[in-house]
């Protein structure tokens, strides 16, 4: 089976990335993963520099997991608007799966940990950084630079 991971997130060029990708829906062996890397935690949730009561440590996870979880709900209009996309271009419902991950310090790493450790042979990103300096933005540009090993394609 061919496995493609397809980063996304709530910006116009994800929806590009995934009509990109859907060309590939010939490919009936093909298992799509989108894949979204939720944003750092904010400083406001981090410690305070004192040893939390555990009170406190109980009271900051409650909101830490609210805040994920409202993370997590804003991207499930984007999902089901992408796998929308890539079923119109053929792909069956059951050869796309959803993740989000939550627990990433870097962007680029995340994607590529995930694509190493799910065995995916295609990694497909968006290009969202339009500085004039750059070709590709920094989470695209790292993607390409160490994604040895795989096909990395990125969408502009």
């Amino acid at each position: 089976m061919k496995k493609m991971l397809i980063a996304i997130d709530d910006t116009p060029v994800s929806l590009k990335v995934v009509e990109y990708a859907g060309q590939f829906s010939g490919a009936g062996d093909l298992q799509i993963s989108l894949v979204h890397v939720l944003p750092n935690l904010p400083a406001i949730f981090w410690d305070e520099g004192h040893i939390l009561s555990e009170v406190e440590k109980s009271e900051r996870k409650k909101v830490v997991d609210k805040w994920l979880a409202d993370r997590k709900a804003k991207m499930e209009p984007v999902f089901k608007k992408a796998i929308d996309v890539l079923t119109r271009m053929g792909v069956k419902p059951q050869q796309v799966q959803t993740k989000s991950i939550s627990d990433s310090t870097d962007i680029a790493d995340s994607i590529l940990e995930e694509a190493r450790d799910g065995g995916y042979q295609t990694i497909v990103v968006g290009r969202c950084d339009h500085r004039a300096k750059h070709i590709l933005g920094s989470v695209s540009n790292k993607i390409v630079e160490q994604g040895r090993g795989m096909t990395v394609t990125v969408v502009e």
